[in-house]
């Protein structure tokens, strides 16, 4: 079941003068054992009624399959509570013929009862899809970094806390794979046997250094913000590797009708859109496209490597219509050499254009993260950059610590964030 493992800490071994690493109980396979996986109703309506028996905390994990297909959805979901064992669910064979399983008599049957999650942001997407979202909440990972841990990954804050370490082997596995491989099963169980105790651990620590209603308030700003839709980019295709190397819109429109042209593909196999051509080819082909000599056909696409592809090649036909297209926008719809603004433009681009704001921005950054450095934080958890950036921009008037603190809650900004910050920041506007 266990056994003993060296990671990467040390201590100082006076007789050999050499750093010895502490050792580890690694953890190669659940307690209870790796439980049978939920893939019908009627084992679903079990696993409910054993998470209602059970008591306290719910942990949770999911398993997506990035990189490998289209969406973000969950193919593994991962449960374990006291007095109820772990349990891991297959929401893609309960989805039946519907698009999206219904998972929402789990979270019912667990009532007000706190979730545990390592890194809740990515996970809180796909649970959301099935119907699961949480009342209330504890994220391991936020909370070790309001705690200043250096490294905040899963398996490195259990060895520091619980003195263990997980096997860990398939994080980047294709979890859409059907039938799941008995270690893939065995590796997901983990993720969630020690969530409970390391949640524990973890509260005392929050509690020790003053920082639990912290912790609270984000938890709670989560809970709230868990159903919401992601944010959509206005272009997104600029995003695509190789993209600065294009000098002329004529090249840009290339990227840009290859990348819609690829989404579209992508959204309707169900794969990764690098796994159906990958960013080089865009910007490579793009690169060449520039040239005043250049004659759109498919010996132009088989001489880029990514086009050769047996995936791609398969598409030769969509690629080669995309890239007709580009090249027959008139000028007037050709994309712009920079992308568009979306709010409020850089602060890099303030120091000419909007001196006032510069001037402010000047002042405002370096003294967040001062203070973040005094409260051992990074930056971005005691406040968001992009709330230190509105308030450089256009500041309240007059700016006083009461309609700075209205400013801020207004963009979402949590009290204890305000409490922090505001007085260190109103002086210098």
């Amino acid at each position: 079941m266990s056994e003993q493992t060296r990671p990467d800490a040390g201590v100082q071994d006076e007789a050999t003068d050499q750093v010895e690493q502490p050792t580890y109980e690694l953890v190669r396979t659940p307690a209870d054992g790796v439980p049978e996986v939920v893939r019908t109703p009627e084992a679903l309506a079990a696993t409910v009624d054993a998470l209602a028996a059970g008591s306290g905390p719910l942990a949770v994990d999911t398993e997506r399959a990035h990189g490998f297909r289209y969406t973000g959805r969950a193919y593994l979901i991962q449960l374990r509570r006291e007095g109820s064992g772990t349990h891991l669910i297959d929401p893609i064979a309960l989805a039946g013929d519907a698009e999206r399983a219904d998972l929402s008599a789990v979270a019912h049957a667990v009532g007000d009862d706190e979730w545990i999650l390592h890194a809740a942001t990515q996970d809180l997407p796909c649970l959301a899809e099935v119907g699961m979202l949480p009342r209330r909440l504890f994220d391991t990972e936020l909370a070790g970094r309001l705690l200043g841990f250096p490294r905040v990954a899963l398996g490195l804050l259990i060895e520091r806390a619980l003195g263990k370490t997980l096997a860990k082997e398939h994080s980047a596995a294709d979890w859409s794979r059907r039938p799941l491989p008995a270690d893939w099963l065995n590796y997901a169980a983990l993720d969630v046997e020690l969530l409970i105790p390391l949640r524990a651990w973890v509260v005392e620590q929050l509690e020790a250094a003053g920082k639990a209603e912290w912790a609270a308030q984000e938890f709670a700003h989560l809970v709230e913000h868990a159903a919401d839709p992601p944010p959509v980019r206005a272009e997104p295709w600029r995003r695509t590797s190789g993209t600065h190397d294009i000098r002329t819109p004529r090249g840009l429109a290339v990227v840009r009708e290859l990348w819609h042209e690829r989404d579209a593909l992508a959204a309707k196999l169900d794969k990764a859109p690098g796994r159906v051509l990958n960013d080089r080819a865009i910007s490579g082909l793009a690169g060449r496209a520039e040239a005043p000599e250049f004659v759109a056909d498919r010996a132009a696409l088989r001489a880029v490597d990514g086009f050769k592809w047996r995936q791609a090649s398969r598409y030769e036909s969509n690629w080669l219509a995309a890239l007709e297209r580009a090249l027959a926008l008139p000028q007037a719809d050709l994309p712009a050499k920079r992308p568009r603004g979306e709010g409020i433009p850089h602060p890099k681009s303030w120091p000419t254009r909007f001196p006032d704001a510069a001037d402010r921005w000047s002042r405002l950054r370096p003294a967040t993260l001062e203070l973040a450095e005094q409260w051992g934080l990074p930056v971005e958890n005691l406040i968001g950059p992009d709330a230190v950036r509105k308030l450089a921009w256009e500041p309240p008037s007059p700016a006083t610590e009461a309609t700075v603190d209205t400013f801020w809650a207004i963009e979402g900004v949590r009290p204890w964030q305000r409490e922090l910050v505001v007085p260190v920041v109103t002086p210098l506007l």
